[in-house]
């Protein structure tokens, strides 16, 4: 799903690794959740992060996921600068537009197909790839903008889409779908198609403008012990402003925290926020720690995670195959249970399907897939990183 982002330098720079190795580890546990959503029993019957009914450990089993999508998008603009170096202006705007073009095409098929598997395409729910794709072609335009200025239009896309919150069009306004597609999640009919706004444009492409502006702190201008300053910096001041701002409770997220049985699960109150669409409490938790990471991870070095990083340079190549493989997966499990093909054939998102009501498994199994999912297709996404490496002539791999 990262590799949505553009392609990085191909140089063996730690802070490209550094990069890459937190691509490849969120790109890891954001596989825990959708085998998650395809296998475990409870996803069919209520929400993970529901506290009237929730275990601590599905709780956290969830909650860890909301990390994948902000560095999936922030790290996009991040490589985009990056690119930019190298291209220059004109030539990156061109290649972000397309970019962004072909992703909404692979959206609404290959991965479109992977979640669904309806031939008829009837349900198109427009996920993180989307946000991705426009959040590219708007940055093809807004990198002529000075930097300042895009570091500021980023903050009030981020900081202020809240304060539409509470509004709410009625359903037969014409502006209803136009709203939806820009700030909030929703379904609405489009002739022939369901279509489901599960990540509005707006929120998430400030995140990516903001991340690249974030690339200009690995310029060779600035170096390794500077930039882990800064770096820790923004990631205590997003914590910080994260647990003052939310211990308030008045602005940030649609759901405000509230006591609980228990402090334990007063705390996971606290820290239960909003991603769809993505609170700005949502981004300071999830991006504060990654800066903290990566501040981190200029030193690190080892066997484990140089395999980390190497699924990290092929981000969209493990996200197209992994749905293919989970979904492949749970329809063998659903037959084996007494399930037919066309329960695991959607016209709704996954774990709304009322068919599956009855299906599905332990959270420990979960757990197996996805330690068989991973490793499994290790191997394949290492051929492909190594075959991108050595045939760096064919420019449609810079695409996929």
């Amino acid at each position: 799903m990262a590799s949505a982002t553009l392609e990085l330098n191909q140089t063996k720079s730690i802070r490209i690794e550094s990069i890459d190795l937190l691509r490849g580890i969120v790109m890891i546990i954001m596989a825990i959740d959708h085998v998650r959503d395809y296998f475990h029993a409870d996803a069919f019957l209520f929400n993970p992060t529901d506290l009237s009914r929730t275990s601590t450990v599905l709780f956290f089993t969830r909650w860890i996921t909301h990390f994948c999508a902000p560095v999936f998008v922030f790290l996009a603009g991040t490589s985009a600068y990056l690119v930019g170096i190298r291209k220059g202006k004109a030539e990156l705007s061109a290649f972000l537009f397309k970019r962004g073009i072909w992703l909404i095409v692979l959206e609404f098929t290959v991965i479109n197909f992977s979640w669904f598997f309806n031939v008829h395409f009837s349900f198109i729910a427009l996920t993180v790839i989307c946000a991705l794709a426009m959040g590219m072609i708007l940055l093809s335009v807004a990198i002529y903008l000075p930097f300042r200025a895009m570091v500021i239009v980023g903050l009030i896309l981020v900081a202020g889409h809240n304060l539409f919150d509470g509004l709410r069009l009625p359903n037969e306004s014409s502006l209803v779908e136009i709203y939806s597609v820009l700030f909030r999640p929703y379904v609405f009919q489009l002739g022939h198609f369901t279509v489901f706004t599960g990540y509005p444009i707006l929120p998430w492409a400030g995140v990516m403008l903001l991340g690249y502006c974030f690339g200009s702190l690995y310029t060779p201008s600035v170096d390794a012990a500077q930039r882990k300053k800064i770096l820790v910096r923004l990631g205590v001041a997003a914590i910080v402003t994260f647990i003052v701002v939310r211990f308030i409770n008045a602005y940030g997220d649609p759901f405000r925290w509230e006591p609980q049985s228990s402090a334990f699960y007063t705390f996971l109150s606290f820290i239960n926020v909003t991603k769809y669409p993505p609170s700005l409490f949502y981004i300071l938790a999830t991006l504060g720690p990654a800066f903290l990471f990566l501040a981190w991870a200029e030193k690190i070095k080892g066997r484990i995670s140089r395999y980390v990083v190497a699924l990290g340079r092929v981000p969209m190549f493990f996200y197209i195959v992994h749905i293919y493989a989970i979904h492949l997966l749970a329809l063998i499990a659903a037959l084996a249970t007494g399930f037919t093909l066309s329960d695991m054939t959607f016209t709704t998102w996954i774990t709304d399907s009322p068919n599956l009501k009855g299906y599905g498994f332990s959270l420990g199994f979960v757990y197996l897939v996805w330690l068989a999912i991973v490793l499994g297709l290790y191997p394949l996404c290492l051929w492909y990183e190594r075959y991108k490496t050595a045939h760096k002539e064919k420019w449609w791999l810079s695409y996929l």
